[in-house]
């Protein structure tokens, strides 16, 4: 039994930043499913989206977000999240975080902006080209020196412990409470208990729910799983953002290559040379992200291609390898010189934009537990991320919510007996080669039947499917000892149900959600959300809530 006054699920930039944030009196614990720099933040290239520039302003990054989100974007939170912007990019430069800068003409230095699509203004503050491997980097460099945090690293949260379970759903009004969670310690295979006196989800997105994605393997919808299984609404799950340019390699497993290439005077281009996005939208290559990966997808299937290119030789060498070094060098190795030549590029699921409903404080619907970053919705990227706000996002809510922990009295826990983990009735799985075959098929029928274009019947398909697997694979874990495998297994089938039926209710096309077979938005469903709520599972599917 480990007990600590906070436990944080999750070591990316949301986790990290809100270890640091707490008050350095109570005693803080960090679960990271890997090593420390595994999980997404560490491959996130862009940049911080931030108001700096005098030409700039809070209500245009405002009214650029909310155009790109498609109307479904909750405007208090997206006025909230850019406002901090600025303070964020101070916080990371205090911590000691180098971002990209530039010398003027008088001698003074001043970070370097650049631009993505989107934005009508350059406000992406970056390091080079590797903006998350310095912030995770740094924050990993500052938590460790932290005496009161202590990193538990390659533990997978198997579930969230909460009074609700422990006293088999007492009702009477009693409200859920959480006080921590069951943990795999992979190295030592034992099950361990953390009790809590809150508790913190920031384990970042499902993207591994597609055969093709942009995010490291870790990202498998543990946190939205969990808040699901544990009681929290969840909503917006039919947004999934395919980001439209990873690189077309067999060696080059999930790489991505950043939009600031694009925002740099990037071009797209057709195997014969000719440009396509003016066909699709006005802003050309500049276009949100959810136009350039679907008009990517139309052209490979209309002609029948493997990929698309992006074309940034007509600039200098030495700008490209200044701007660019690490996709350059990636490139390179890969066999393609990015200052000679175009690069060719697919799109691949790249970022989760529903997730675990929660308010400005990171609060859910559970006492005592909050969600931070990318397993959350909290109404900032409605139906369409903006590019490079997600980092904002997490450094914001790491903030908030850590101003909500501090100020609050600490619950109180230790009367609360937690049973241990119970394998009195399991054994030793008999065929790992169930696990293996349910990942393969998951993620080979979401891509072909919940991708960037869908259809009615293509989710109908999907979601025979899926009843079938998680039926499978509840009966094996019952059954059988868990692994990692099986734990992340169980999450994102339950996760990919659970974007499923998301699609299948909203009967209209809007931002990342494409359906042939209702291709408009529907005017009536703007500031409308896809809320599914495990305790009413039976009138769920078609139910929209309004956003208050």
């Amino acid at each position: 039994m480990h007990e600590f006054d906070v436990l944080i699920i999750g070591s990316g930039a949301a986790g990290l930043s809100l270890a640091l944030r707490i008050d350095p009196r109570l005693k803080i614990a960090v679960l990271s499913k890997g090593s420390l720099d595994a999980g997404s933040t560490a491959w996130a290239q862009g940049g911080i989206s931030a108001v700096i520039d005098e030409e700039d302003s809070i209500d245009q990054h405002v009214a650029d977000t909310m155009d790109a989100g498609a109307g479904l974007c909750n405007e208090n939170v997206v006025s909230h999240t850019v406002a901090h912007g600025r303070e964020m990019i101070t916080w990371l430069t205090d911590l000691g975080i180098k971002f990209t800068c530039e010398t003027a003409s008088n001698g003074k230095s001043y970070l370097h902006l650049t631009r993505e699509g989107g934005h009508s203004q350059r406000r992406i503050v970056h390091a080079a080209d590797a903006t998350g491997w310095a912030i995770q980097n740094e924050l990993i460099k500052n938590t460790s020196e932290k005496e009161y945090i202590k990193i538990f690293e390659h533990h997978i949260t198997i579930d969230l412990i909460t009074t609700h379970k422990l006293f088999q759903n007492p009702g009477g009004g009693i409200p859920n409470q959480c006080v921590g969670a069951y943990v795999l310690d992979t190295q030592t295979q034992r099950v361990e208990t953390f009790k809590a006196k809150y508790t913190v989800l920031a384990t970042g997105g499902a993207s591994k729910v597609y055969l093709y994605t942009s995010n490291p393997d870790g990202a498998s919808g543990d946190g939205i799983a969990m808040a699901w299984r544990a009681g929290c609404r969840i909503a917006n799950m039919e947004f999934i953002q395919f980001h439209p340019t990873c690189l077309y390699h067999p060696s080059a497993k999930s790489y991505l290559i950043t939009e600031s290439i694009r925002g740099e005077g990037g071009r797209l281009l057709l195997p014969d040379g000719s440009e396509f996005m003016h066909e699709f939208d006005p802003r050309g290559v500049l276009a949100p992200r959810d136009i350039v990966a679907r008009a990517i997808d139309h052209k490979m299937k209309k002609l029948g291609i493997d990929c698309a290119y992006l074309d940034i030789s007509h600039k200098p060498k030495k700008f490209i390898q200044r701007h660019f070094p690490n996709v350059f060098a990636r490139c390179l190795k890969s066999g393609y010189d990015m200052s000679k030549e175009p690069v060719p590029v697919v799109p691949a699921a790249h970022y989760t934009c529903g997730g675990v409903m929660t308010d400005l404080h990171g609060r859910t619907d559970i006492r005592y537990l909050y969600a931070i970053g990318e397993t959350t919705h909290t109404g900032l990227h409605g139906a369409n991320r903006m590019a490079s706000n997600s980092l904002l996002e997490c450094l914001v809510f790491a903030n908030s919510t850590s101003k909500d922990i501090n100020t609050c009295h600490l619950p109180e826990v230790a009367d609360i007996d937690i049973p241990p983990w119970d394998e009195s009735r399991v054994t030793e799985a008999d065929e790992e080669i169930v696990v293996a075959h349910n990942w393969d098929e998951l993620r080979r029928f979401m891509w072909d039947y919940v991708g960037i274009v869908r259809t009615t019947k293509r989710l109908q398909r999907a979601k025979h499917r899926v009843d079938l697997l998680i039926a499978e694979i509840d009966e094996y874990y019952s059954n059988f000892r868990v692994s990692s495998d099986l734990i992340e297994l169980r999450n994102i089938t339950l996760v990919a149900e659970i974007i499923i039926r998301s699609a299948l209710s909203r009967k209209e096309s809007r931002g990342l959600h494409y359906t042939m077979d209702y291709p408009a938005a529907d005017s009536r469903l703007e500031y409308t959300d896809t809320v599914l709520d495990p305790g009413a599972e039976s009138n769920t599917v078609n139910s929209m809530y309004m956003v208050s």
